[in-house]
């Protein structure tokens, strides 16, 4: 058992936990998914609308009417740029913790099950659905319940800071002027708490080890100033369609779907390796089941050491979005004269990606097929992350609290999000240690349809960090 939480009373810590997020955490988690506030890169005009405003000002009441003596609770904000909360809990111990989560939410999609919807929130089956709740909504919640009850406790604790975002679905581009801006507001923390990350399944404790890059653009290929009946045109003029699976093919094995520029490969460690066979002997099957197959689709491979490689360390590709394709309702004879799709680059966690952007645009702008106009706009790169090793004592911790909170081994694995706070963490505190987590399990889909938040695994994550915690300021 970790030392310095033998005298706690674990039970009674568990129940102060629930009760916090079932008489006022779950109400106010679905007042916020009702507030569409869409990232900045989804909704240009969020500051007229209004609505970032709404969740932060939620979020901000509910952490001052906690009972935590000397707390201070602080919008900051910047002209032009989404606000950062800033929840400040002195410490009695020496040190500082730094909690980190994003209220921002990917836009609704498509395909909601019936009777749920991205911005009507639902409970069904100990589940709670709609946009935001699980990514990421839940983390300011969680983190100051963790410290609330262990206050409750007085259990002694090192200073807790909360840092709440607003623009991390556009890939955190207001962050930096933010911490500037702070300066030493944040002070040195030892250890970064983020709840952002994915669980393989919801019977452990989950600690991300590293985060892919991204790397996003829009490729348009132009061939005609107008569309032009197909009857007349095709035969003569080559379609965009074809021009840009040409232009795919130089980045992409169209069967395999590998990536093939060298500047985005990277070797996988062998401690990360040894993190993913781990993970893949705990998951099995369960790798492949997270994602919701069409009957009868059959996963990249039935391996799922391979499965977690590829998700976590690999770079890939998805084509996110089109125009000029019209619905195939209304769609003509028509050679349509342009095309553009929207990439979606997910880079390996040391990959450089301004090399990777580099070699990309050097891919799919050269010698353009039938001299077609071509155009790639990149929008600026995120970096990957690889967290430091855990310290022994840490990681001793983290045993500790998922043991005592689930009966199982914490387990730790690769993430294949991107996570830009992580990177700015790591390059401004090099020597902090990282604890990555969250609720992301299987099925429950953030930024797609369906999006869920599994209660009973939140009130158990809550407690563990609670535990981690405790043990921290004693470290």
């Amino acid at each position: 058992m970790s030392p310095s939480t033998t005298s706690l009373d674990l039970a009674r810590l568990r129940r102060a936990i629930e009760h916090q997020w079932d008489d006022s955490i779950l109400e106010r988690l679905q007042a916020y998914v009702r507030i569409p506030n869409r990232s900045p890169i989804f909704d240009p005009r969020w500051e007229a609308n209004g609505h970032m405003e709404r969740a932060v000002q939620l979020l901000a009441d509910w952490c001052r009417a906690q009972p935590l003596p000397g707390m201070s609770v602080d919008i900051h904000r910047l002209p032009g740029l989404t606000p950062v909360l800033l929840v400040d809990v002195p410490g009695e111990l020496p040190g500082c913790v730094l909690l980190y989560g994003h209220l921002d939410k990917q836009p609704e999609f498509t395909g909601w099950l019936p009777g749920l919807s991205a911005w009507e929130p639902v409970v069904r089956d100990g589940k709670l659905y709609g946009r935001g709740a699980a990514d990421d909504g839940y983390a300011g919640f969680s983190a100051l319940a963790a410290i609330s009850a262990l206050k409750g406790e007085r259990v002694p604790l090192p200073r807790c800071v909360l840092l709440v975002e607003a623009s991390e679905e556009s890939g955190s581009p207001h962050l930096p002027a933010h911490l500037a801006a702070l300066g030493n507001r944040l002070g040195h923390p030892s250890l970064v708490v983020c709840l952002d990350a994915e669980c393989g399944n919801y019977d452990q404790l989950w600690c991300t080890t590293s985060l892919r890059g991204n790397l996003v653009g829009t490729l348009e290929v132009r061939v005609l100033t107008e569309g032009v009946h197909s009857g007349l045109a095709t035969g003569i003029a080559a379609t965009p369609f074809r021009i840009l699976e040409q232009l795919l093919a130089r980045i992409e094995n169209p069967v395999t779907g590998d990536l093939t520029l060298e500047e985005l490969q990277v070797p996988v460690p062998p401690d990360r390796f040894a993190e993913i066979t781990a993970a893949a002997r705990a998951l099995g099957p369960q790798v492949a089941a997270k994602v919701p197959f069409a009957p009868g689709v059959q996963a990249l491979s039935d391996n799922p050491v391979e499965l977690l490689v590829g998700s976590t360390w690999r770079p890939t590709l998805a084509i996110t979005g089109a125009d000029g394709l019209p619905p195939t309702q209304s769609a003509g004879n028509v050679l349509l004269p342009q095309i553009a799709l929207k990439l979606s680059l997910r880079l390996p966690p040391t990959c450089d990606p301004a090399v990777a952007a580099q070699a990309l645009s050097a891919a799919l702008t050269r010698d353009p097929p039938y001299d077609a106009e071509i155009r790639l706009e990149l929008e600026p790169p995120t970096s990957g992350w690889n967290a430091p090793p855990f310290t022994p004592r840490l990681a001793e911790s983290l045993e500790h609290a998922s043991r005592q909170v689930f009966g199982r081994d914490a387990a730790h694995a690769g993430c294949g999000g991107t996570i830009p706070f992580m990177a700015l963490l790591g390059e401004r505190f090099p020597q902090a240690q990282f604890l990555v987590t969250g609720v992301l399990g299987p099925q429950a889909n953030a930024h797609g349809p369906n999006e869920f938040l599994d209660v009973e695994y939140a009130k158990k994550l809550t407690a563990c960090v609670a535990l981690v915690l405790a043990d921290w300021g004693r470290m």
